[in-house]
């Protein structure tokens, strides 16, 4: 790309502690010094998005800055050869729109070990679609159906209406297992019930449950999404031989618990780093995520709109007013 040329991103800037967010105009010359370029197609929205746009330190150290933790589009020049210019790819996790300018942009440049080819049975808004919240539900899913089959007894997603929650409800509905959707939405049972859980349960009433060091039997295993009190207690609830993931702490980093469920039931506790996970068990969730975990209705799990309007809906997700996906159309 000749330096003196430029395309538009989404320009979060900082003056004086307050932050703001505009479409700028950014040279091909400002772009990090890394293998692959990519002209981006869609991103979409997390709550990461969110934070970093609103200046949030523990998410992005330095502005001016680029959000968007995830993109799909098309390979504009590469200097590996595990890619060439007209592949269609997938960069999601490691430092992408963290500190590293994102896929709120016409174009993103990338490090090759970051980089996915883009499944063939996967269209492009599909891929964003899932996004990281879509890959970190199908990590989980991966870890857990090795340890617990559908037949071994009831499987709970708390946090189930956020991205990665029901993900995670659909995959494994579409798999067989018999889904107990944990929510504090009381609203969105039907929601949760057409994407295929069997039995809806209040965040409430989970967190309600006695501070035992062990409590009746419920799940023979679950995906957390949340962490906290909810966390604790599904541990606490789960069948021996019985194992839980957990990718997330928007309730509490902190678990209070006794060794019992580990020893005395042989549960496992699974953590999910979608960040950092290696590049061959990635490629294998993608490759699921386009195929057999597919669910029927994922294309009508989104809104789309377009890069003027992400601020607005930026705003609305940190005010917890977002329910959908959010892909973006970038180009």
């Amino acid at each position: 790309m000749e330096a003196n040329t430029t395309f538009k991103a989404l320009r979060i800037e900082e003056n004086d502690a307050t932050f703001s967010s505009s479409i700028k105009d950014i040279s091909f010359s400002a772009l990090a010094e890394d293998e692959v370029l990519i002209k981006v197609k869609y991103s979409s929205l997390n709550y990461k998005d969110a934070l970093s746009a609103s200046g949030n330190k523990g998410v992005t150290r330095n502005f001016p800055h680029t959000p968007g933790i995830d993109a799909v589009g098309t390979v504009a020049e590469s200097s590996n050869a595990a890619f060439k210019a007209g592949d269609s790819v997938i960069v999601t996790s490691y430092d992408l729109g963290m500190n590293t300018d994102g896929g709120l942009a016409e174009f993103v440049k990338v490090p090759a070990a970051w980089v996915v080819a883009l499944p063939e049975n996967l269209s492009m808004q599909e891929a964003m679609i899932y996004g990281t919240a879509g890959l970190t539900a199908g990590m989980s899913v991966q870890r857990l159906i090795k340890e617990v089959k559908p037949e071994a007894g009831k499987i709970a997603v708390s946090g189930a209406t956020g991205g990665v929650g029901a993900v995670s409800v659909a995959i494994l509905a579409k798999l067989g297992y018999t889904v107990v959707a944990i929510t504090g939405k009381e609203s969105e049972k039907d929601y949760l019930t057409q994407l295929g859980a069997s039995e809806i349960m209040l965040r409430s009433d989970i967190e309600a449950l006695d501070k035992k060091p062990l409590l009746k039997p419920l799940f023979a295993g679950a995906i957390d999404t949340v962490g906290g009190v909810i966390l604790e207690n599904i541990i606490k609830t789960t069948k021996p031989l019985g194992a839980v993931t957990c990718c997330g702490n928007v309730a509490s980093i902190k678990l209070d618990l006794t060794v019992f469920p580990f020893i005395l039931r042989g549960v496992s506790l699974i953590g999910i780093d979608s960040q950092n996970y290696p590049m061959d068990a990635r490629t294998k969730v993608w490759e699921n995520l386009a195929t057999a975990w597919k669910p029927a209705e994922l294309n009508a799990a989104c809104d789309e709109i377009s890069l003027d309007e992400v601020q607005a809906k930026l705003d609305l997700m940190l005010k917890g007013q977002v329910k959908r996906r959010t892909v973006v159309k970038i180009g």
